[in-house]
């Protein structure tokens, strides 16, 4: 099935050229609280654009003040629009049905995200904690707002960072400085981010779509093939052994040296004028 577009419940999506898949959360009231309704449908529409050649880079960003403050426990009914996904047992009743939730669905969209091989960005318009904390960690570009807060902060509440936040929080800032972060239960401005690591660039809030559109661009116009395996080898990388890290890349190297991308960029270098890449996705 090609990637959807439209209004879902707790989110909308869209496309925009050249194949930029932007969804955005759509519950301001809520602070764009996430359910495990809304997390199975962005897995299945995670899905949707991994294997749609339309898209090459998504983006994800929120209405209001928040990216999104977490997830959504008050029990409410979802407004929006047509539910993709079918409702099954919730989990979290016992020991094991949380340890089963998680795994199933909180953990999962997370690991949709990263496990994308076309690039994402986090454009953080506000409050990200919690969940939403870790579903922009897991983006590979992250932008912020002025007026952006990001934190777990989930030992406020005696709780764990059980969507992965502690794994890539030690992958973008390291062990001692997660260690601050997650014990002294930290909520950060945007600059403190910056600081940080956990963001790759502040703009004023007016200007979050806009920066993030040029990045997404920018982004969407590269060789895909070839931006597709180094995203994954730089992952891979991060786990790697030396030894491991060069087989890999020589394996993902074998395939885009024989791409028509590669001898583009070539004949574009001999011939002084910019690449025109992406002749197979036309």
């Amino acid at each position: 099935m090609a990637f959807q577009t439209g209004q879902f419940r707790g989110f909308e999506t869209a496309i925009h050229e050249p194949g930029i898949a932007v969804f955005t959360f759509n519950q301001p009231e809520r602070l764009n609280g996430l359910t495990q309704v809304i997390k199975r449908d962005l897995i299945e529409l995670l899905t949707q654009a991994q294997m749609d050649d339309r898209v090459r880079v998504v983006v994800f960003t929120g209405q209001g003040r928040a990216f999104s403050a977490g997830d959504d426990v008050t029990g409410r009914p979802l407004p929006g629009g047509p539910q993709l996904m079918p409702d099954i047992f919730p989990g979290h009743r016992e020991a094991i049905g949380t340890y089963e939730g998680l795994r199933v669905h909180s953990q999962t969209v997370n690991s949709a995200i990263r496990n994308l091989d076309k690039l994402s960005i986090a454009a953080v318009n506000g409050i990200a904690i919690q969940t939403g904390l870790s579903l922009a960690l897991s983006c590979d570009f992250r932008i912020a707002a002025k007026g952006a807060r990001l934190g777990s902060a989930t030992l406020r509440f005696g709780l764990l960072p059980d969507e992965g936040g502690q794994y890539l929080l030690v992958q973008l800032m390291g062990v001692a400085k997660t260690m601050d972060f997650l014990m002294r239960k930290k909520i950060v401005s945007a600059e403190e981010a910056l600081d940080l690591g956990l963001v790759h660039e502040v703009v004023e809030s007016a200007e979050l779509m806009e920066r993030t559109m040029v990045l997404a661009t920018e982004l969407a116009t590269g060789p895909q093939v070839s931006m597709r395996l180094l995203k994954r080898t730089i992952y891979n990388a991060a786990e790697m052994t030396w030894a491991h890290a060069l087989d890999d890349i020589a394996a993902k190297t074998a395939i885009s040296d024989h791409h028509p991308d590669a001898r583009e960029g070539v004949a574009a270098f001999r011939e002084r004028r910019e690449p025109k890449f992406n002749a197979w996705l036309s």
